[in-house]
């Protein structure tokens, strides 16, 4: 079959250059994360069904071939259950919008109403400590053009909070060096929030700009971070990101012994929340810093510091100790009337 009478990729074509951005007017970071995920699934299976890419079409994509897709994602490619409940999402609004060009792809839409999202358990935050941070941080090399770049990279997503996407998308123009100091993010729907920026995160932006960007309009669209090809400067990559920082983890782990074994980029929005949270800072002010939609969203730094107090007290008290019989763990438990006081500002 030939690429032009492929009706999938005729359907996909229209998808990413009409439907998303003109009639949805997706973010140009959402319409990346569902060509990332669409083209993942065509990969699958373009391998499973032993054939080119463009031979792959609409009668190659049913119940089945989803459901084992899926189940390949979280039990051989290790992803969690969110990955897997992510992926399935994008997959399936794709084929709802399919289904209203073509019968088959209708058909098709009908036959994997079934696939159920996968439950998610409930899983404490991970998060670096303080000096976990400050270790991966201190290990690129700063006499090196890299090393000094990976450090101001490391530092910019802790103290921004920013999301990996958000951190690769960020452009000059989005910083504000004056007496405001301000980083603004694109966040998800293509909402923005204003971040300030620390003193010693400045001037190590300073320090960067001077290297990376010398003699810069600050009114640039240039992305700050880059990577560079054929002596082109293009956009880094999340999996770039990615893997510098699982590599700084991995040596860092080695002098720091808190340093969670599978460091990643959202890691580290994670760790300044927490921090943020066990310095007394405010669940709201917190909420706002990383851009939730949802104030509840942020209760889970409630929960997860609360529950880190409880197994530290229990841990402190010998199974054969006296004491043990006295302590109520319940009692650190935060109850959904005290959370809701936190959360909206109360206490």
């Amino acid at each position: 079959m030939g690429l032009k009478k492929n009706v999938l990729f005729t359907i996909i074509l229209d998808y990413f250059k009409s439907y998303l951005p003109n009639m949805r007017k997706s973010s140009t970071t959402t319409i990346r994360t569902y060509q990332t995920v669409l083209e993942q699934y065509l990969e699958y299976l373009k391998d499973i069904n032993g054939v080119k890419l463009y031979e792959v079409n609409l009668s190659m994509i049913n119940r089945k071939s989803l459901a084992e897709y899926l189940d390949n994602l979280e039990i051989e490619r290790k992803c969690s259950v969110s990955t897997r409940n992510h992926r399935r999402s994008c997959i399936r609004a794709f084929l709802r919008y399919a289904a209203t060009c073509n019968v088959e792809a209708a058909a098709i839409w009908n036959e994997i109403q079934v696939i159920p999202k996968a439950a998610v358990s409930t899983k404490p935050v991970e998060y670096m400590t303080v000096p976990a941070v400050e270790a991966i941080i201190s290990q690129p090399d700063t006499s090196t053009r890299k090393g000094l770049r990976d450090s101001f990279l490391l530092l910019f997503l802790y103290q921004t909070g920013a999301r990996v996407q958000e951190l690769v998308n960020i452009r000059i123009c989005d910083l504000s060096l004056d007496t405001r100091n301000i980083a603004t993010l694109q966040g998800k729907g293509s909402k923005t929030r204003c971040i300030p920026m620390r003193e010693k995160l400045v001037e190590h932006l300073n320090n960067y700009l001077r290297m990376f960007h010398p003699g810069v309009n600050m009114y640039s669209n240039d992305t700050l971070f880059y990577s560079v090809h054929a002596h082109k400067h293009t956009r880094m990559t999340e999996d770039n990101v990615r893997k510098l920082i699982k590599n700084y983890g991995i040596q860092a782990r080695a002098k720091e012994p808190t340093m969670p074994e599978n460091v990643h980029p959202h890691m580290f929005r994670h760790s300044i929340a927490m921090h943020l949270y066990q310095s007394g800072v405010p669940l709201p002010l917190i909420s706002q810093l990383l851009g939730h939609s949802r104030l509840e969203t942020t209760l889970i730094y409630a929960y997860a510091d609360t529950e880190q107090k409880r197994k530290a007290i229990e841990s402190a008290i010998p199974e054969d100790s006296t004491l043990k019989e006295f302590l109520n763990p319940e009692r650190y438990n935060i109850d959904d009337d005290e959370l809701i006081k936190r959360l909206y500002g109360l206490k």
